[in-house]
Formats: structure tokens, sequence, C-alpha cells
């Protein structure tokens, strides 16, 4: 028998904002390094994620931590959590 009170765990992660012309959608770009199959070298990879921004509070070059949502638009389907450091102006 399950239980109906387990949570499932929230994926987050952090990234750069690099695009904000949208309104209240943020694009950030997710880093990660990955070993190479044959040579064993860590290899840097990107990823652009649609995050949501309800109050178009965050600008290009802001590190951000998104959090998995239900998805809210054909592309969007992460929310920014917290701004965790802001470009310097």
């Amino acid at each position: 028998m399950t239980d109906n009170n387990t949570e499932k765990a929230v994926r987050t992660v952090e990234g750069r904002v690099v695009s904000n012309k949208m309104d209240k959608t943020v694009t950030v770009l997710v880093e990660r390094q990955v070993k190479h199959a044959l040579y064993g070298k860590y290899i840097r990879r990107s990823t652009k994620l649609h995050a949501h921004d309800a109050e178009n509070a965050c600008k290009e070059g802001d590190i951000v931590r998104v959090k998995e949502i239900a998805p809210l638009s054909k592309t969007k389907n992460w929310s920014v959590v917290e701004i965790v450091s802001r470009v310097a102006e």
C-alpha cells in the first residue's frame, strides 16, 4: 500500500539568466559537466530553460535557482524560486 502523504522530490537547478525580453518569463542557461565516455575528459554541456518569473524581477546575468513545475505553456515548465546573486550594474 502506498502512502498518499509522501511528496515527490522537487527538482531544482541553478543557472544564469540569458534573456528577460518576454513578459513574466526568463530564459535560464544551466551548465553541467559530463565525463566523456571514451576519453574521460569532463565536457561542459548546457541547457536553456524557460522559467516563470511572476514579478519580472530577474535581469540578464543574474544567477537564479529554478524548480520544476507543471507545464504553464508549450515550453515553460520551470519557475524561479530565488535570485541567488544579482549582476553588477
